[in-house]
């Protein structure tokens, strides 16, 4: 009895503790729906839909208590607010009925009077943003100036009422106003608003009030006429101005020129050459300041004096007297060199701006939820046990096979990768290292493994590498790779997410550094999955404004998801036509066009003097470069190419010269290439391709061959498979296990981007006009025809094939004549246009046909 007892004892703070678990999570769960409900995007939708018809509701009863506030205000003013909303005899002028009367009648004489119109401006501000996602002026500045000018106008307009709250001034005014009589009277009340106006005018809204312009150009010139006098304006005329001088003044002003090098490093007294230098300020291509001399005046406080320009051909030095636009516009284009004047920087100095965002055309624009990923359960459900079991036994085989060839190891480790495990080995003294790589075979048979690879050396270790494929791979979700510090925290232009290494540890790369990228695999090893990997990367990290994408996908499936982004991150061709690229004839126009593209930023990089689009942008968003001038913010451009064999194939060198042209130059812009394709033979990847492509990725193939092709070495023959691949950065080699994003996973996202509000239509690629077409075309009139003209045109319609090397078998004429004919034929209408290799299409069905055809045209 006694064990029973205890044992309900103990049994009631357990179903206590119970208790208050449940109701902690029950708090947990009422909390978070509260949460997730405000933060709702409908949510906020509907609060902004409130706001705006609040707005309108205010400025209607606002209007019609302005008119019939007479009636209103004794009916509201003698009974209280519940009684005389409730009370039915109570009937109210106003035309938004007692509502808006009671409204206006604390808007108008207990708040802010007549200023109270202010309100419903605010108010529909504010809800346009929120409803419409649209800014139509700086909320916060705003906000800022017709707040102060409402509480102004309502203090102000005080000095008009008869003793007593007022509509005109309100409650708050009267009481502010009333205060200010008693302490200062009404002279000293006025003057304290005239301060007030005034401080807030310069010191927030920064409008500069400047002297009248003579008073200026009288100043200058008196300030030039006691510079001049200076012996240091002597000697900086005597070194820049030799125009009209005579031999005896040019020898004088030599002397004085070469006196502060002879004294160079003589202590000499403080004088007025000092003096001279602290007042006035000299610009000059000539002289400059040396980075001594600006680390030492950095704290020194700058004297606004005014500025003298020196000219090297002149007799006297122009000294306007302000820096205002007007009078450097009166000045020449050679004076504007000279002074080093630029016209942007007096635009800055004018107009006080912040920088400039281009994130704020898509202010609203929402980065995609890690809940759009799936989180895969990992496939190894093993206990430590059964994987340390797995370890050893490899282990022992390892030893086992190297003891039968008289090879012993020192030391060994292993590291487990979520596909692959790394077993380092250190053999004895005196054991060759291409010993242990030739038995690669024989350690794979005593493993029973699909396949093993030895790294011998290991980079930067004193170790031999032997990988072994594990009995119970695990997935790399994307979920956990963008969820990683690696990702989240990443100091890249453009991060991608590439997998996981042997050592279970997240890989990222930055494309903008690679600066392209090769993908080359077998059919079915990953390369789709990888492409999808990288775009997911990019799409949650970039902002719409900041990365575009061309999509190229021969296959016409493998990339249409992407469709429904296309508003936010897609750029084509300005014909109107899909944002991805299936047709072999645009992925030319495409190409050359991105060439286009590419030589115009270079040219708009010359002109801002910058190396990179990283410096450009810097430079663009800090206002430096003049958007009237042709500068505009530089998205990053990544072209993609699902099967990059297809294209050699179908258009040949027509592809491959600009893509060799973007990858060589195209990198400093921000145009970057990712070409992917499962015929990893020499014909499709060529040595100028393989050149400019340093970073390369290479899934599992068939042969060593097709791995010395991508890599430039051997081991890509030897993955597993299923995402199991090698990136190479030129020297270096990791091998990585791909992340897994499944189609739905990419569908979710690109609906969740595609239902936000996007750009117009997608970013247009420059239009490209293909000269040698038209040259092509003018080359021959249809009247001037060959002599062979019908009978070439018998044998195309009989075959109904339309080639130069028939009309050659069947004609007996040479390659010239008959590439002649067959554009003699294209132009008349008999076969179609050029299809790369393909043969033409015979628009002519049958001999009759061609007869009345050819009877017609003659």
């Amino acid at each position: 009895m006694a064990k029973k007892q205890t044992k309900s004892k103990d049994s009631g703070p357990i179903r206590e503790s119970k208790s208050s678990t449940r109701k902690g999570s029950g708090l947990k769960n009422f909390f978070s729906a509260i949460a997730s409900f405000l933060t709702n995007e409908r949510t906020h939708k509907v609060f902004g839909l409130f706001l705006l018809l609040f707005s309108f509701f205010l400025l209607f009863s606002f209007v019609s208590y302005f008119f019939n506030w007479q009636e209103d205000y004794d009916k509201v003013s003698q009974s209280s607010w519940f009684t005389y909303l409730s009370d039915k005899n109570i009937k109210a002028e106003n035309a938004l009925g007692k509502l808006g009367a009671l409204f206006s009648f604390i808007f108008f004489n207990n708040w802010f009077g007549v200023a109270a119109f202010f309100i419903p401006f605010l108010l529909f501000l504010l809800s346009v943003r929120i409803f419409l996602g649209v800014s139509l002026l700086n909320l916060s500045k705003t906000f800022l100036y017709v707040g102060f000018f409402m509480l102004y106008i309502s203090v102000s307009t005080s000095f008009f009422s008869e003793g007593e709250t007022s509509m005109i001034s309100g409650g708050f005014g009267y009481a502010i106003g009333d205060l200010l009589h008693a302490s200062l009277g009404k002279i000293g009340s006025l003057l304290m608003l005239l301060f007030i106006l005034g401080a807030f005018l310069i010191l927030v809204m920064k409008i500069n009030i400047r002297m009248p312009e003579w008073k200026g150009k009288e100043k200058a010139d008196e300030e030039l006429k006691q510079a001049e006098g200076s012996p240091m304006m002597d000697k900086l005329k005597g070194m820049f101005s030799t125009k009209g001088v005579d031999d005896d003044e040019i020898e004088t002003d030599d002397e004085a020129d070469e006196a502060p090098f002879e004294t160079q490093n003589e202590p000499t007294p403080v004088d007025d050459d000092e003096n001279s230098l602290d007042e006035f300020e000299f610009e000059s291509p000539v002289i400059t300041e040396s980075p001594q001399a600006r680390k030492a005046n950095i704290n020194e406080p700058v004297m606004e004096e005014p500025e003298f320009f020196i000219d090297e051909q002149a007799d006297e030095i122009p000294a306007p007297a302000n820096n205002s636009i007007q009078e450097i516009e009166e000045l020449s284009e050679l004076d504007k060199e000279r002074m080093n004047i630029v016209e942007v920087t007096n635009e800055e100095e004018d107009f006080d701006l912040d920088d400039y965002d281009p994130t704020l055309d898509l202010s609203d624009y929402k980065y995609p939820e890690l809940d759009l990923l799936e989180q895969y359960s990992s496939q190894r459900k093993v206990d430590k046990n059964e994987l340390m079991q797995e370890l050893e036994a490899n282990k022992n085989r390892i030893i086992e096979t190297l003891k039968n060839y008289n090879i012993g190891i020192s030391k060994i480790k292993a590291s487990v990768g979520p596909t692959v495990t790394l077993y380092e080995i250190v053999p004895e003294a005196g054991v060759r290292i291409s010993k242990i790589k030739n038995l690669e075979d024989d350690i794979a048979l005593s493993l029973a493994a699909l396949g093993i690879r030895i790294i011998a050396p290991m980079p930067g270790k004193g170790t031999i590498g032997i990988e072994v494929p594990n009995q119970n791979p695990e997935i790399v979700p994307m979920r956990t790779m963008l969820s990683s510090d690696k990702f989240v925290n990443a100091n890249m232009e453009l991060p991608v997410a590439l997998g996981k290494t042997i050592s279970n540890d997240p890989f990222v790369a930055d494309l903008a550094k690679m600066p392209h990228l090769l993908m080359a695999g077998a059919t079915g090893q990953g390369k789709s999955v990888g492409l999808n990997a990288i775009l997911v990367s990019l799409l949650y990290k970039k902002h719409p404004s900041q990365i575009k994408f061309v999509l190229v996908d021969p296959k016409k499936v493998e990339l249409t998801l992407f469709t429904k982004i296309e508003r936010h991150f897609l750029a084509k061709l300005p014909d109107g036509g899909d944002a991805i690229i299936t047709d072999t004839k645009k992925v030319v126009h495409t190409l050359n066009s991105l060439c286009v593209l590419m030589d115009e930023r270079y040219e708009l990089l010359k002109l801002a003097m910058v190396r990179n689009i990283k410096e450009y942008n810097a430079k663009f968003l800090s206002r430096k470069l003049n958007p009237k001038k042709g500068h505009h913010f530089m998205p990053y451009i990544v072209l993609v190419v699902d099967e990059f064999a297809d294209l050699i194939m179908t258009a040949g060198k027509e592809v491959e010269l600009p893509i060799a042209r973007l990858a060589q130059l195209a990198r400093a812009i921000g145009i970057h290439l990712i070409i992917a394709t499962q015929r990893p033979s020499v014909n499709i990847i060529t040595g100028t391709i393989k050149a400019n492509f340093p970073a390369r990725i290479a899934f599992r193939v068939t042969s060593k061959i097709d791995s010395r092709t991508i890599l430039d070495s051997g081991g890509a023959d030897q993955l597993i498979g299923r995402g199991d691949m090698l990136f190479s950065t030129g020297s270096d080699l990791v091998r990585l296990q791909c992340p897994f994003v499944d189609t739905p996973e990419v569908d979710k996202i690109t609906d969740f981007i595609g239902s936000q509000r996007g750009y117009p239509s997608a970013f247009e690629l420059p239009e490209f006009v293909d000269e040698n077409a038209d040259q092509g075309d003018d080359d021959f009139d249809i009247g001037d025809r060959d002599a062979m003209f019908d009978d070439a045109a018998h044998i195309v319609v009989m075959h109904q094939q339309g080639s130069a090397s028939l009309l050659q078998r069947k004609l007996k004429l040479g390659y010239n004549r008959a590439g002649r004919i067959i554009d003699q034929l294209e132009k008349a209408g008999i076969i179609g246009p050029f299809e790369g290799s393909k043969a033409r299409k015979v628009l002519v069905k049958d001999a009759l046909a061609l007869e009345q055809f050819l009877n017609n045209q003659s």
